[in-house]
């Protein structure tokens, strides 16, 4: 069970089960074992810091929640039959009462079911909206308006845009050389284009205060800057983190200064565990595997 266990950490199941000419589903089978006895070792979760997040598990949007305990950095929860806020309940049922009114802080995107649910279970907890869930809003935003100037212009003025959009959306200094050029020669050619990636670059900075004052300064700076712009899908992502500032605001906080990158990896390491699992249907391995994911082997 242990070697198996191990093994299939690095491959498919398919895979070992050719190479050692065994049947697949006894493989499955002792690998869900080995994944079980590595949950038990863990222990039974106490967090402080969670992060929530949900996760399509197929197609015709059929999500499901996960949970990761921040400051260990691992999933500890897999369920709930959608992203609802009933769905969320079922979290804090499994937490139990005494642990969830230990929870300090709570990370999440804006969806209002999360943060529902967790104003009722564990109303102590500041609630964080997640950082690159709000720089995915301002990311789609400047998407938008490079297909309004794609509609708008014609001819030549078109040419610049057209398939340009991962060139927008990466920092800069993510871009190799060639992507560089490229992004040059399109803010070059489109003013409007320009304008808006500029201030999708210095957004970033709300992430780097220590005061709420100030943060609410630099923002109130920044949707100024909007004025006389024409950037309606700007306009209408500063009004959204208007209406969700004090999740923002949060992490000016030094106690809320978390690792935010850690549910973004996981997400990352769930869909890599989804392509390797492809035409498993079996959701119980699939919690066992996000769940098992970032554990030591045994």
């Amino acid at each position: 069970m242990y070697h198996i266990g191990r093994q299939c950490r690095k491959e498919t199941i398919k895979d070992f089960a050719t190479e050692h000419q065994l049947h697949w589903g006894t493989v499955k089978d002792l690998e869900m074992q080995y994944m079980r006895e590595q949950i038990r070792k863990a222990g039974v979760p106490h967090p402080k810091v969670i992060g929530i997040d949900e996760v399509s598990i197929r197609k015709g949007h059929t999500y499901r929640i996960v949970v990761s305990d921040l400051e260990r950095r691992r999933p500890i929860w897999f369920g709930g039959k959608d992203r609802s806020e009933e769905s969320m309940h079922e979290f804090y049922a499994f937490l139990g009462e005494k642990s969830s009114q230990e929870l300090r802080l709570a990370v999440m995107d804006m969806w209002k079911a999360f943060r529902n649910s967790t104003r009722r279970h564990a109303p102590q907890a500041a609630i964080l909206f997640d950082k690159f869930h709000v720089l995915r809003h301002l990311g789609e935003a400047l998407d938008k308006v490079r297909k309004h100037e794609y509609a708008r212009l014609s001819g030549k003025g078109r040419k610049f845009i057209k398939g340009q959009k991962y060139m927008l959306l990466p920092n800069r200094e993510n871009l190799n050389n060639d992507g560089r050029q490229s992004l040059k020669l399109l803010l070059t050619a489109n003013k409007r284009l320009n304008t808006a990636y500029l201030l999708k670059e210095s957004f970033g900075q709300m992430w780097s205060y220590t005061s709420e004052t100030w943060a609410r300064k630099f923002f109130e700076n920044w949707k100024a800057s909007l004025k006389w712009q024409r950037l309606k899908p700007f306009e209408a992502f500063a009004a959204m983190i208007d209406r969700h500032w004090d999740g923002i605001a949060a992490y000016c906080k030094p106690e809320n200064k978390v690792a935010l990158g850690f549910v973004e990896g996981l997400n990352n390491k769930i869909r890599v565990l989804q392509r390797r699992a492809y035409g498993l249907k079996d959701e119980e391995y699939l919690k066992l595997k996000i769940l098992s994911s970032m554990l030591p082997e045994l």
